[in-house]
């Protein structure tokens, strides 16, 4: 990676607090054009045309991604006057349409609760540690990330509230559920405490339990509750959290701010996931749904 790069990648940590995904995924976009055109910092228009053909194969919404991070890095070796120009006119600029997300049922979500819940009885650690993840995805929108990072400190102890760091190092005020504070207080009675950690949830070595595990931990879960595992995720939940508030009535800029979203317009994704399940529920419900009678050759 060239130096200047580099220094674009330190500016987004310091300056805009980027999270440490985040720079990873602009690493491998920035590191994976200099390997077709050499340094950014002094590669032509022309250089920088011919990456549309190399990147034809890819996807729209990754091909945006990657046009993205050339732009903000090329603003940002202008701004530092490495550059006299700026070259991105010459990305391509798929159209992208954002998918919408995916959603569970309510009876989804205490199908899975059921599951969770008779498994926490058990006594056991594991089981017990699995419904207060559970509840937390569900009962607080948190990310996957933010969830196996909370620190035992911000557990509630007399407001119902959770001190969430979300993304570029953003703290934010989450509610806590009645049911998702007696997991936890299940979960504190029971959690392990040698060695010491100073993770809510932590795992062998100091550290916190990984994203990838709560991955797998979920899709087992949704395995055992008679669900289809590739339709669960942190994320879905985080969805759902969403969505049925939104169904509940709950207005878009306090789901913004629960959410942790910097622009409202990444917020109202979730309006088009009502509207597409009213639609379904016209087309279901509706007299004008059901076919017509043929009509008689005499009419």
């Amino acid at each position: 990676m060239s130096a200047a790069t580099q220094a674009f990648l330190d500016m987004l940590a310091a300056e805009r607090g980027a999270a440490a995904n985040t720079l990873a995924a602009y690493r491998r976009d920035l590191e994976g054009a200099e390997k077709l055109v050499g340094d950014l910092a002094n590669a032509s228009r022309a250089q920088i045309a011919k990456l549309a053909g190399n990147w034809a194969e890819l996807a729209p919404s990754t091909v945006a991604r990657k046009a993205s991070a050339l732009r903000q890095f090329f603003g940002f070796a202008v701004d530092e006057g490495w550059r006299e120009d700026d070259p991105s006119g010459a990305l391509p600029k798929p159209r992208t349409r954002r998918p919408l997300p995916k959603v569970l049922s309510h009876a989804q979500v205490e199908a899975l609760f059921e599951r969770a819940e008779i498994e926490a009885d058990s006594g056991k650690p594991a089981s017990i540690r699995q419904l207060a993840l559970l509840e937390l995805l569900y009962g607080s929108g948190l990310r996957a990330t933010e969830l196996v990072g909370l620190p035992i400190s911000a557990v509630p102890r007399d407001a119902p509230l959770l001190t969430v760091m979300g993304k570029g190092g953003q703290a934010r005020i989450v509610p806590v559920s009645e049911r998702a504070r007696e997991a936890l207080a299940q979960w504190l009675a029971v959690r392990p405490g040698d060695p010491p950690s100073k993770h809510l949830f932590p795992s062998r070595g100091g550290k916190h339990l990984s994203r990838v595990r709560l991955f797998q931990l979920l899709k087992e879960l949704a395995a055992r509750a008679d669900l289809d595992p590739t339709g669960i995720s942190p994320h879905v939940l985080r969805h759902a959290f969403a969505t049925h508030l939104l169904e509940g009535g709950a207005d878009l800029r306090v789901l913004q701010t629960l959410l942790g979203h910097a622009d409202i317009a990444t917020t109202q994704i979730y309006t088009h996931v009502d509207a597409a399940r009213l639609v379904a529920l016209v087309n279901e419900k509706h007299p004008l749904a059901r076919p017509l009678a043929p009509r008689r050759a005499s009419d």
